[in-house]
């Protein structure tokens, strides 16, 4: 089952309801509970144990782009409905452009973007990695640093754009050549969290429960 609007629509409108039916209920009156019979998000787990193990890089030029276990299959929008294939294309081309070269994993063992970036950032031959979240929460990081030590942290995956990830990845590779780096703008809004707080812990979810620990990190070029 995909997350969609509609998902979210039905699920909050289920809350809502519960909430309702107590104030109405008796205390002593069984509650109910709207999600029951329902154990998982997506009720089919992808298996990638024909992917092959993401190896460690060699090549200075390289940064590893880590994106999340949901990543193009169970999800396949950022929160606010972007392609996650553009998205993809648009780091790598970002890294490009700066004369880097991109490689792409799936990272099956955290859902944790600051996690996810530091594993990608320990694979890439530049140290430098890239992490990105299916619900389009991104960070920059470097192989030798503590996890929530980033470089750079873009939080509010619903205010990014196309341009926002385009710069992500010009920036990523800018970290690899030494250059003076500007970090990417980012818009806040302090509405968008309350906005998006259901759909995010959604994401968030159907995210964790395709992770596969014991398969830990596998190549991925958008397949």
């Amino acid at each position: 089952m995909q997350i969609s609007e509609e998902l979210v629509k039905q699920i909050v409108s289920a809350v809502i309801k519960q909430v309702e039916n107590e104030k109405q209920e008796a205390p002593s009156a069984p509650k109910k509970n709207p999600m029951i019979g329902r154990e998982r998000i997506n009720e089919v787990k992808t298996d990638y144990s024909s992917y092959p193990k993401a190896k460690q890089g060699t090549d200075p030029k390289e940064i590893v782009i880590g994106v999340g276990a949901a990543f193009q299959k169970e999800i396949k929008k950022t929160i606010c409905g972007i392609p996650l294939e553009e998205v993809l294309q648009n780091v790598k081309a970002g890294i490009e452009e700066e004369g880097m070269r991109a490689r792409t994993v799936k990272i099956l063992d955290t859902s944790d973007v600051c996690f996810m970036a530091l594993e990608a950032a320990k694979l890439s031959g530049s140290g430098i990695g890239v992490g990105i979240q299916s619900k389009g929460t991104t960070v920059i990081h470097q192989r030798d640093l503590y996890p929530l030590s980033n470089l750079e942290l873009f939080p509010q995956a619903p205010l990014m754009d196309l341009e926002t990830y385009r710069q992500i990845g010009k920036n990523a590779a800018k970290y690899v050549k030494g250059e003076q780096v500007i970090p990417v703008p980012c818009t806040n809004d302090p509405m968008s969290r309350p906005k998006y707080q259901v759909k995010a812990a959604l994401m968030h979810i159907a995210e964790t429960e395709q992770l596969d620990p014991a398969l830990g990190i596998i190549e991925w070029e958008g397949k």
